[in-house]
């Protein structure tokens, strides 16, 4: 089994920033891909960045050149810097990861941002 741990939500004005982590432990495999999806309110479930075991990212649209993901593969743990942040941004943000042949894919329980004056 694989746990994942995220933190670093909050409140922050328009325009402001934050960083996110999540801490991966358990069974992990040497080569996985890792990734950050938000659910804004009434709103489905949407990929923000993915990072594979060799720093290969990969962004949506919406946060191209707002943020920037990454990964310390020795401690497990993946990053999301997000400058510029809007109004828009404004969800739960969750970590994946998945591994294996079979793909098996793991989440965390979710940290809160929230993108106000």
């Amino acid at each position: 089994q694989v746990q994942l741990v995220e933190s670093g939500g909050g409140l922050v004005q328009p325009g402001g920033s934050l960083r996110l982590s999540c801490a991966a432990s358990g069974s992990i495999s040497s080569i996985n891909t890792m990734g950050w999806y938000r659910q804004a309110p009434g709103e489905q479930r949407e990929l923000v960045a993915t990072i594979t075991t060799f720093r290969i990212s990969n962004y949506a649209d919406s946060v191209k050149g707002r943020f920037t993901i990454s990964r310390d593969n020795a401690k497990n743990t993946m990053y999301l810097q997000m400058n510029s942040l809007k109004p828009e941004d404004t969800a739960v943000y969750y970590c994946r990861l998945v591994q294996g042949y079979n793909r098996s894919n793991y989440w965390g329980q979710g940290t809160q941002v929230t993108v106000s004056s």
